[in-house]
């Protein structure tokens, strides 16, 4: 006896987000920034990190903490299989407590596997001491909005 399989269509509201299959990030709201800032300077001189959530349309609206994160002076070592099952988790977040801004070679592996966009904060934890990128590992700017 074949298995039966009842065929259904989607609605529009159901499954990922529209806006993330379609829509490239180049916004950031300041709360979002302001608490990566806040975070990164909070656990210096180890690193901090956390995943990226878009609600909106090209914008990053969230910050995730992952159950499990381990850090220290040098590295933020991220269980991404805790992460809860959320299609609208778009990338990475983490800070340099040297201050420096640009990606590793660890970072650029990251960033290859998994999400579309990251971004690295630094130390000393000011408006402008962070930097995003894309997967690719290619320097972006995002536009902060309210």
């Amino acid at each position: 006896m074949p298995f039966f399989r009842p065929k259904r269509r989607r609605k529009e509201s159901e499954g990922a987000p529209g806006h993330l299959s379609t829509h490239t990030i180049r916004k950031v709201k300041r709360h979002v920034v302001e608490s990566i800032l806040a975070s990164g300077s909070s656990t210096y001189p180890n690193e901090f990190g956390a995943a990226l959530r878009s609600e909106e349309v090209e914008t990053i609206t969230d910050i995730l903490l992952i159950p499990g994160t381990t850090a220290g002076k040098r590295h933020a070592n991220f269980q991404l299989y805790m992460l809860p099952v959320d299609l609208t988790v778009v990338g990475t977040v983490h800070s340099h407590p040297s201050g420096a801004l640009h990606p590793s070679e660890a970072d650029l592996t990251l960033f290859r596997a998994w999400g579309r966009i990251h971004i690295i904060v630094g130390a000393p934890f000011r408006e402008y001491n962070w930097r995003a990128y894309t997967n690719l590992g290619e320097e972006v700017t995002l536009s902060v909005v309210d």
